[in-house]
């Protein structure tokens, strides 16, 4: 498990936040304004998806 931070335009946060939803299992994002307030910080903890292209054999 990692965390990610992003720093982006306020407009730009769903779409960033769907996107890595799509690349990782993701929490609740956080969201908070940079401290000149012209941008947004997101916060998501996540995680790589399970690997379900392998092929697993059972000994």
């Amino acid at each position: 498990m990692f965390e990610i931070r992003v720093i982006c335009d306020p407009d730009d946060t769903d779409t960033v936040t769907r996107t890595l939803a799509t690349a990782f299992r993701t929490g609740t994002p956080r969201t908070y304004p940079t401290r000149d307030g012209m941008r947004t910080r997101v916060y998501l903890t996540a995680d790589h998806h399970p690997d379900t292209t392998t092929e697993r054999t059972t000994p």
